[in-house]
């Protein structure tokens, strides 16, 4: 029995990783900004699986909570094993030249800042055991960037690139650092783009049958459960439809 961090796991691929690490018997640390929601998915998991879940509701973005919350928690609940850098989003699908500021605010404070926050609070935690996995949620978007996807794309690099360096950093402690990178996958991901417009987040995965966030949390749970002298750092995944980024097979 591990102890697995997620952080976004109020929904889409975080929800989904708490759900499958906790079939498997291991005791979760949940974040997200919706208390009632990780609350309602701590009693469905305790009570499913009879493991133990931590919720904490917090946002990323505000480093102060972050360091306060963190370093707060119980010290049986610091050996953490695996963290899950999954909170994330994109807002908005603008050409750069009449991007909306707030957008990329959030972009970035989310993507890479939220990111860097959690993981330096945890960092210790895992040196201190001389082991430990980091599992950043990138995209295909982080290598592939595409038209009107400019700063959403380069939070995403940013992430590619930070996963690159925790490894290195990382590499005299024994911890793993893998950077996960999905195509598309129909989660709250495009709503939360569009603000809540259904038949916008709908046309993106029109003619495909896309990743569901089972799917990429099934490839996230395989890399935390390999040997440990076995390390991926950096798989992209996309559907059987989608070669990359720009080359779609829609029906």
């Amino acid at each position: 029995m591990a102890i697995i961090l997620i952080t976004g796991a109020t929904a889409g691929f975080g929800k989904a990783c708490a759900e499958k690490f906790a079939q498997n018997g291991n005791d979760l640390i949940i974040t997200g900004r919706r208390q009632e929601r990780l609350n309602d998915l701590q009693t469905t998991l305790e009570k499913q699986y009879g493991i133990k879940v931590l919720p904490l509701a917090f946002d990323v973005r505000d480093q102060k909570t972050v360091s306060t919350v963190l370093g707060g928690i119980p010290e049986n609940w610091k050996k953490v094993s695996v963290l899950v850098n999954n909170a994330g989003l994109a807002a908005g699908l603008s050409s750069i030249e009449e991007g909306d500021l707030n957008d990329w605010e959030e972009m970035i404070d989310t993507n890479v800042k939220g990111l860097l926050y959690v993981s330096r609070a945890v960092i210790p935690w895992l040196i201190d055991q001389r082991k430990g996995h980091i599992i950043n949620l990138g995209s295909i978007a982080g290598s592939q960037v595409y038209a009107k996807g400019n700063v959403y794309c380069a939070s995403k690099a940013a992430v590619a690139a930070l996963s690159k360096g925790m490894r290195i950093d990382l590499l005299p402690y024994g911890i793993k650092v893998t950077d996960v990178q999905p195509g598309a996958a129909e989660t709250e991901f495009s709503l939360v783009r569009f603000k809540g417009n259904e038949d916008k987040a709908k046309g993106v995965y029109q003619g495909l049958k896309p990743l569901s966030a089972e799917d990429v949390a099934d490839v996230i749970y395989y890399c935390a459960t390999l040997p440990p002298h076995v390390c991926i750092n950096e798989l992209e995944i996309t559907p059987l439809q989608q070669a990359s980024a720009y080359y779609y097979h829609r029906v």
